[in-house]
């Protein structure tokens, strides 16, 4: 399915895709299309229902309990109250988020009361309310100052390589065009178009979408709202107040701050937008090509549509979305495989780094942490 957005308070536009150029398209307004939509917003608007209802099954297990031990969990019944307050700013904030998503869908209308059970029809999974919590946490990591550390690990490295290679006194940036496919909220389109480049995202999970529009135009002030990424957390927990954490957004405000350069948003399917061959001057991927259920589809398209002498900027793990899910085709290649496959399409690779050490969406105070040693790539296409 292939869907728009545009943000035109952020300085970004969003075109047509009927020049071949990805520049976005308009939306096909099918059965399936609108479903698909409908689902998701309800996912977001069965949020606080679905996590209420959570609270209130361990609320009945602790009432369950011998009286002896309820005593010694006073404490904890009290943080599940607080947890229920935090959920309930949550869905304050989720609310704010998709009260202009209909702008992403052409026609929609989603007025779905909030509080009512989901529709058999919908067919809301729980995947889909786990997705809404990925977002919250989403926000955190890219629009909150306390996801500054993983932004500077993953989104630094990116920004001064383009900016080192396509150096401001030998290149008017406004002309340099740079597509960042899997864009997610935006942040890095955002820091780059800052820089003055031309820069597109591209996403296709309409839960980024929804939420990006809100962060890049409706935020018009610093730490307009707050989120409580960690309140689906029990696990790993050293304090109470580590769970309830909260975490304003954004750090900067991209219609307070917009960028000199030009900011566009695309939605859709990576290899189904993108095909004019030899347009981009640079092609950005971040946690990003292991997402594809083949990854050469991936990296022969980067290829195809950038311009001789362009160059290819990745950093992530190849995690591999698809490898362990059912009734999906995947493949895995290795570090040493992948690195055969990019020289044997014709990519001439300036660099290639591994133990690049990065994290996602990491809760910085829990017991577990985790990180992952990521590829960092620069390959350049030949100019002849």
């Amino acid at each position: 399915m292939e869907r728009s957005s545009s943000i035109p308070e952020s300085n970004a536009e969003l075109g047509t895709a009927d020049d071949g150029a990805g520049h976005g398209f308009a939306a096909e307004d099918n059965e399936e299309e609108r479903k698909n939509f409908f689902k998701i917003i309800a996912s977001f608007k069965y949020y606080r229902h679905s996590s209420v209802t959570e609270l209130k099954r361990k609320e009945c297990f602790l009432q369950s309990l011998p009286q002896s031990h309820q005593s010694m969990l006073q404490n904890y019944q009290e943080h599940l109250r607080n947890l229920r307050r935090c959920i309930d700013g949550n869905a304050q904030v989720i609310k704010q988020i998709i009260q202009d998503a209909n702008c992403l869908f052409q026609n929609a209308d989603h007025n779905i009361e909030p509080d009512l059970q989901p529709s058999e029809s919908l067919k809301i999974r729980y995947q889909d309310f786990q997705k809404v919590q990925i977002t919250l946490k989403q926000i955190y990591r890219d629009w909150s100052e306390q996801g500054k550390l993983e932004r500077d690990q993953c989104y630094r490295p990116i920004i001064e390589e383009i900016t080192q290679f396509f150096d401001p006194a030998k290149y008017d940036l406004s002309k340099v065009k740079i597509l960042v496919p899997g864009a997610g909220l935006g942040r890095l389109i955002y820091e780059l178009a800052c820089q003055g480049f031309y820069c597109e995202g591209n996403e296709f999970s309409l839960f980024m979408l929804i939420a990006s529009n809100f962060v890049l135009n409706r935020c018009i002030i610093e730490k307009q709202c707050t989120i409580y990424p960690w309140v689906h957390q029990f696990v790993n927990n050293l304090s109470r107040k580590h769970q309830l954490e909260p975490v304003c957004f954004p750090d900067v405000s991209p219609t307070k701050f917009p960028p000199k350069g030009t900011m566009n948003m695309v939605a859709g399917d990576f290899l189904q937008v993108y095909q004019e061959q030899d347009y981009w001057e640079c092609i950005a991927t971040c946690f990003f090509i292991d997402c594809a259920n083949n990854i050469i589809e991936f990296i022969e398209l980067i290829k195809k549509i950038l311009k001789p002498g362009g160059i290819w900027v990745n950093l992530g793990p190849l995690l591999y979305h698809f490898s362990d899910v059912p009734h999906e085709g995947s493949i895995e290649p290795c570090f040493d495989d992948l690195m055969e496959i990019i020289r044997s399409l014709g990519f001439i690779v300036l660099k290639s780094e591994t133990d690049f050490v990065t994290t996602y969406s990491q809760n910085p105070n829990s017991m577990q942490q985790s990180h992952y040693n990521s590829i960092y790539l620069v390959c350049q296409k030949p100019i002849n």
